[in-house]
């Protein structure tokens, strides 16, 4: 039994989020039907995480198992060109028995991006946040300071989140300015609550538009209450760029 490693890049725009959902056309719903075509056999396809709808990735991770000898080359050449434009691999490789996608684990990195100017944009629109009035990044730099580290996320915890606990180590949390008007927040932690980099977010962004003060902030985070905490952010913004093994 051979055991596959994918690396993934998705615009998640037209789907339900990764995890198969009866009656929704979901990213890991369609990967299954695509790999069954080549392999000729079901198989167990396993995510490094269970992106929501309309979140994107530039490096979802995947491992399945099978007994079909087709190379690692021509596996990705099929896949790639069985699965629709928005679904890429990007990389494949044979691993080892025991690799597991989620389980082995040891973190993810998210990034969200938010479009801070006085207009729109035509083209990024499905990929960024619009928010037309200049956020106070030092403000919510000092904030996302006091995430770094291992802490209970409760007040950034959707309802329905079927974690055992919430306590997660964050390693970083970056919040900068690209090319002028794109202001991007990089986090990177042990593992992560059900949109929990999301509700951050709405909440940081609150601080940036100065509605919520630094001491607001800190209330809200040692609540533990997620009725106390910002907006959650939209999905469109937010992107799985990498996970660590």
């Amino acid at each position: 039994m051979r055991n596959i490693k994918l690396t993934i890049e998705y615009d998640g725009s037209a789907y339900h989020g990764w995890q198969i959902q009866p009656g929704l056309r979901t990213i890991q719903g369609v990967m299954r039907e695509k790999i069954a075509q080549i392999t000729q056999a079901d198989v167990n396809l396993i995510g490094a995480g269970r992106t929501d709808a309309g979140v994107h990735a530039l490096g979802q991770v995947a491992n399945f198992k099978t007994e079909n000898t087709i190379s690692i080359e021509a596996l990705q050449r099929g896949l790639n060109g069985l699965l629709a434009p928005d679904i890429v691999i990007t990389t494949a490789e044979e691993v080892g028995e025991e690799f597991h996608a989620r389980f082995s684990a040891r973190s993810k990195v998210y990034e969200y991006r938010i479009l801070n100017q006085p207009y729109p944009s035509a083209i990024g629109r499905s990929y960024a946040w619009f928010i037309h009035r200049e956020l106070d990044v030092a403000a919510m730099r000092g904030c996302a300071a006091a995430l770094v580290g291992s802490h209970d996320f409760s007040s950034f915890r959707a309802s329905g989140d079927e974690s055992r606990h919430s306590i997660r180590e964050v390693f970083r949390l970056e919040i900068e300015r690209r090319a002028g008007n794109l202001l991007t927040m990089t986090i990177e932690a042990n593992a992560f609550l059900r949109e929990m980099v999301r509700s951050i977010v709405g909440t940081l962004v609150g601080v940036g538009q100065r509605k919520t003060s630094s001491e607001e902030f800190l209330e809200i985070f040692q609540a533990r209450d997620r009725r106390r905490a910002g907006m959650t952010a939209p999905a469109h913004g937010l992107f799985l760029v990498a996970v660590t093994y």
